[in-house]
């Protein structure tokens, strides 16, 4: 199964954030907090770190997770908390009492406690960053632009491991066929090092660096500006199947970098000084992403377009995904410091990276998303918003 399991992967992944991965705790579970708990959780929230002016502007994203949440089976089970489940009609309920609500936070912050039950998701979280990047390229090759950008080789086949044993559900097998035999897709040093793809027609687009290509497919989205000046998105579709392995923790742990400066913006700059063991580093990392040309994104796992600032990648085992949340912890203030983060967010994408509590949060494109992302690794406190009048109406019916 751990052999499978190296070619399989992760359901949904947009993105894999270039930082080392956390424990998996064994179980995460949402603990209810009492009311003054919830009073010293909530206490500073504000929507200004996000850069929105008001509550209202909330309304676009919420609505989005709403739309995911009603399409669910309303009496399933969406999260088990400390002695509650909670189902995906409780959560699609609670999110309708937050829209109606909004209008009314901005004079009155506190009715969210007043109005929502919170449950805190312990362990706590360690909260990350993730934006979508832009990049020089082209649609045409050229000395300029030699870097190919691919989308799914025809020869990349996936097949669902669950329908040969009930063990193997939710696994997925990358694999390319050799003349009667199947055998793993080519690796990140295959394709880059020795133009595995070549004469596939893969290509649909031609960067001008390398390193741009792999942060590229760190991020698993980005927007590509061409040589007229037009700009278009480029979204993930696929990968090879292989596991994914961070550079800046290969970086960290053989002593190129200090850990203490590890940045998206630190990995460029040993790769440009150090463009062979740069190159060597990142063939090491064996994942590989696959991609397609769109006019608009980028798109979060609920399959709508993920809102900066707003928007957090979980893990969809223990955090269900559009639900409401209370993010607490701090993020890098441009320029350098810290600022503190209290506010709303909403789950709506995961990625291969996001295991246990961790969170990552889209930051948005240019230049300060970058610099956020890059830069974004903290302690955080995650509480997931159940209104209380849904929950109240649950214990009457069963207590009748």
């Amino acid at each position: 199964m751990l052999l499978l399991r190296q070619y399989a992967p992760a359901p949904e992944p947009k993105h894999e954030p270039e930082v080392a991965e956390t424990p998996v705790p064994k179980k995460p579970v949402f603990r209810p907090l009492s009311e003054s708990e919830a009073a010293v959780a909530a206490r500073n929230i504000s929507p200004l770190v996000q850069g929105i002016p008001s509550w209202t502007a909330f309304g676009a994203a919420m609505e989005t997770s709403l739309d995911y949440l009603l399409k669910k089976d309303r009496d399933a089970v969406a999260v088990e908390t400390d002695g509650m489940d909670v189902t995906w009609g409780e959560l699609a309920l609670s999110m309708v009492e937050l829209l109606e609500l909004l209008p009314d936070l901005d004079a009155e912050p506190g009715l969210l406690t007043r109005h929502f039950r919170l449950f805190a998701l312990e362990p706590p979280t360690l909260l990350t960053g993730y934006y979508e990047p832009w990049i020089e390229a082209s649609l045409e090759p050229s000395e300029k632009y030699p870097y190919p950008l691919y989308g799914v080789p025809s020869d990349c086949k996936t097949i669902d491991l669950g329908q040969f044993h009930p063990r193997w559900k939710g696994q997925q097998l990358v694999y390319r066929i050799n003349g009667d035999a199947i055998e793993p897709y080519p690796d990140r040093k295959d394709i880059d090092g020795a133009a595995a793809l070549k004469g596939l027609g893969a290509e649909i687009a031609y960067a001008r660096n390398l390193m741009d290509v792999f942060l590229l497919q760190v991020q698993g989205s980005g927007r590509l500006v061409l040589p007229d000046g037009s700009v278009r998105h480029i979204l993930y579709a696929g990968k090879n199947g292989h596991p994914y392995v961070s550079l800046g923790r290969l970086l960290i742990d053989e002593g190129y970098v200090p850990q203490e400066e590890m940045s998206m913006g630190r990995i460029r700059q040993f790769v440009a000084e150090n463009p062979v063991v740069g190159r060597e580093m990142m063939y090491r990392n064996p994942s590989y992403v696959f991609f397609r040309l769109a006019e608009e994104g980028p798109f979060g796992s609920i399959g709508q377009v993920l809102t900066p600032m707003v928007s957090v990648a979980v893990d969809r085992h223990y955090v269900p995904l559009g639900s409401a949340l209370l993010l607490s912890g701090g993020i890098p203030r441009i320029g350098g410091g810290e600022r503190e983060f209290c506010s709303l967010v909403t789950a709506q994408d995961t990625g291969g990276a996001i295991k246990g509590t961790r969170c990552d949060l889209f930051c948005g494109t240019g230049p300060d998303a970058e610099y956020l992302a890059g830069h974004l690794q903290h302690d955080a406190s995650l509480y997931l918003l159940v209104s209380k009048r849904v929950l109240g109406k649950r214990t009457d019916v069963r207590q009748q």
